[in-house]
């Protein structure tokens, strides 16, 4: 299931507010009293919020600062309100933690956390209430806001958004879950749960609730329904199943309106009905993934044959070289090798109705990552909260989804595992989220994943844990003896002791763990995360990389997306088996950064544009979301065999853009069996087709041309041929094969 957009309207004059955008103090450091209103604060500096206080004369400042406001609230905001309940507090977004005081009150911590401000979550709007019987409000005298931030480092402060002082009205009260519910798929039915919830004490809330279910490239609405709805409280949510049956198979628009009977306001939300485009698996057994793997001699070797069909299925392996072996009920091969060479592996995964063969070529030699990694990460969907219960979780998920079966292999934990000081030894200690991480790797690799970790070459990780400054192969042999597989390497803090890097300084920090790795007697992916400085991609390789970030994080926007996704052209040349361009992770599915997760923002056509375009760029695919809460529709996204064999192609060379035709982009990329991956994606805003022709991509010939997918052959062509028509911001993905 998809959000495309939740937001709450008001319907006729808004209740007047008090803007507190203006009229702010600041200091740096951090005492209690400076929460009190009977604080002297005359000797402090003004400040702007709306931005960085990096950008406000304190440069490079991380830790504790305060803000503080001196406000008049005026009675009018009660006397004039419907609602008598609450007084809310609008304060945009704070980098990275808050506590907000009035008057000396607590009325607010990290957007409702609980946790110590050190673990707040920055891109997050921080709006905060307080009774309107709290004697904590002095009405129509002399108030003071005080908000306490903590930054752990980059930007800091109170930094963007809404900063007004609002009576709360009926959208601080009654909200729309559609989030809780997946979109449930029968044919081209769909059914869907909502509900409408209130957390009024005092009110209990009866009005219409207006369904409508519209075509959003002509804006039609193709189905529609109003419902009844009375007596709204917090112990009686009212609950809703609506079914429809769409007309073609297509993203549809749902627009959810409840109007309130005596308010006359309306709460409002919307999302988009995802299409499921992935046929699913034949029950005869078919082997996926990667059909070449890399391994250093002498080093173990973890490698899921990853098979679907009817269970159980049976695996064989001919032609495996001495030390490896093949757990025929697992699939899973392991080992080590200790002569260097190419081993081409006959497997073979077997059902009661009938068997697959392929080739599996096993490269012994110095290079690993032959292929892009096909994982999970912690972040974007646990933040700093990351744990050993979610680690394990998260590899039982790619299991019981599926997803192994199709190629997935790591579960990488990002920041927040770190403790905050070393051993007597100088030896990294995991916190006590993580109890026992060899344990904990060793039950990951017990199902024929593998692991990741996170640290930085600075003194501290970016959420202000424990990074590998000076203790690069320390931490390296701790990794390999905890058994970890992959390394996200974060610059961080290292930029603080080089706050203007030469292209030398970028490199020695990668450049000291990828010696501090090569001791290691276990393959460690490295991945390098300091989002293109410097033009990584031109060095990357040659300094160690498996992998580095060539941009900035990425969010679950289609700016964010597309910007990052249609810019990767500049660093493809670089692209090769063993180094890889990595544009950051995937943002389908439940993300959110923390503890509040929410449904990708992408339309189901921009998660579809997502994961092509990351396909044809070659790139590591990291699942960023919490794949316990998976829907089908996310899943579909993630399992398409034919997909992901674009991403995993041997030959492991990144798409270019081909021909451009106004807001159509073609991208084609080379794949090992001379055919070719075509992506068009539409970047306007109105469906298009477009007209290809063979020549402008490089081909002649007859091609047949089948659609990745769907699964299907679309025909034979020559010359050229015309595409159906390509969603908004979405793709059509083909693979290309001369006829004989």
């Amino acid at each position: 299931m998809l959000l495309l957009y939740s937001l709450f309207c008001l319907a006729g004059a808004a209740t007047a507010q008090v803007d507190l955008s203006k009229g702010w103090k600041f200091h740096t450091g951090d005492d209690p009293s400076w929460a009190l209103p009977t604080f002297d604060d005359h000797d402090w500096k003004s400040i702007d919020v709306g931005q960085q206080w990096e950008k406000q004369g304190y440069a490079d400042y991380d830790g504790y600062a305060w803000y503080r406001m001196h406000i008049t609230i005026p009675n009018s905001l009660k006397n004039n309100t419907l609602l008598k309940e609450t007084l809310r507090f609008d304060l945009g977004k704070i980098d990275d933690g808050d506590q907000v005081y009035l008057n000396g009150k607590l009325i607010g911590q990290n957007a409702g956390k609980t946790k110590d401000i050190t673990e707040g979550q920055y891109d997050l709007e921080r709006i905060y209430s307080v009774a309107m019987d709290d004697p904590s409000i002095h009405w129509d005298e002399d108030n003071v806001i005080a908000v306490k931030v903590y930054d752990h480092g980059g930007g800091g402060g109170m930094y963007e958004g809404s900063y007004a002082l609002n009576a709360g009205d009926i959208t601080d009260f009654v909200s729309m879950d559609i989030q809780s519910f997946h979109f449930r798929f029968k044919g081209q039915e769909i059914r869907k749960n909502i509900s409408i919830k209130s957390t009024s004490s005092r009110y209990a809330f009866s009005g219409t609730l207006a369904i409508a279910v519209e075509d959003p490239s002509s804006g039609a609405v193709i189905w529609q329904k109003n419902v009844p709805v009375a007596n709204i409280t917090p112990a009686a949510p009212f609950r809703y199943v609506y079914s429809v049956k769409l007309p073609a198979r297509q993203s549809y628009t749902v627009l959810y309106t409840y109007r309130d009977k005596r308010s006359k306001k309306d709460v409002t939300a919307a999302e988009g009905i995802p299409y499921i485009l992935t046929p699913p698996p034949p029950a005869t057994p078919r082997i996926n993934g990667a059909s070449i793997v890399g391994v250093r001699p002498q080093h173990p070797l973890i490698f899921k044959v990853a098979a679907t069909g009817a269970l159980p299925i049976a695996y064989s392996a001919a032609g495996l070289p001495s030390g490896l072996s093949l757990n025929p009920v697992t699939g899973v091969i392991s080992g080590k090798v200790g002569e260097k060479g190419t081993y081409t592996v006959h497997l073979t995964a077997s059902n009661h109705l009938g068997k697959y063969v392929r080739d599996l070529e096993i490269a012994v030699g110095e290079q690993i990552a032959l292929t892009p990694a096909l994982g999970w990460n912690s972040w974007n969907c646990w933040g700093l909260s990351v744990s050993d219960a979610k680690v394990r979780a998260a590899a039982d998920a790619m299991k019981r989804s599926g997803l192994i079966n199709h190629g997935w292999t790591y579960i990488n934990m990002d920041d927040g595992w770190e403790r905050a000081i070393r051993t007597d030894k100088g030896e990294v200690v995991p916190n006590e989220k993580f109890p026992d991480m060899p344990k904990m790797t060793a039950y990951v690799h017990s199902l024929g994943l593998k692991v990741g970790i996170y640290s930085s070459p600075g003194p501290k990780t970016c959420g202000g844990y424990l990074g590998s400054y000076q203790h690069e192969a320390q931490d390296a042999h701790t990794y390999a003896k905890w058994g970890i597989d992959y390394l996200k390497y974060d610059w961080c803090s290292y930029g603080e002791l080089f706050p203007h890097p030469t292209l030398d300084e970028l490199k020695k920090p990668y450049q000291v763990m990828t010696q501090a790795l090569s001791n290691a007697d276990r393959d460690i992916l490295f991945s390098f995360c300091q989002y293109g400085m410097g033009d990584v991609w031109k060095w990357g390789g040659e300094t160690g990389g498996n992998s580095w970030r060539t941009t900035g994080d990425i969010t679950d926007t289609w700016a964010s997306m597309s910007t990052i996704g249609f810019k990767q052209d500049i660093c493809a040349p670089y692209t090769r088996p063993g180094n890889w361009n990595d544009p950051d992770m995937l943002v389908v599915g439940k993300v959110g950064w923390g503890t509040s997760l929410h449904n990708s923002r992408l339309t189901p056509d921009e998660q579809y544009t997502h994961i092509s375009l990351w396909s044809l760029l070659s790139a590591p695919l990291l699942i960023g979301c919490d794949m316990s809460r998976m829907d089908d529709f996310t899943l579909s996204l993630l399992s398409n065999d034919e997909v992901l064999a674009i991403d995993q192609d041997a030959l492991g060379k990144p798409a270019q853009k081909a021909k451009v035709m106004g807001d159509i982009q073609i991208w084609t990329k080379e794949l090992q069996d001379g055919s070719l991956a075509v992506g068009l994606f539409n970047l306007g805003n109105q469906p298009a087709s477009a007209n290809v022709s063979l020549g402008d991509i490089g081909l002649t010939g007859k091609r047949r041309v089948r659609d990745a997918w769907i699964q299907k052959d679309l025909g034979d062509y020559s010359g050229s041929f015309q595409s159906k028509s390509i969603p908004s911001h979405g793709v059509i993905l083909l693979r290309l094969k001369a006829v004989q």
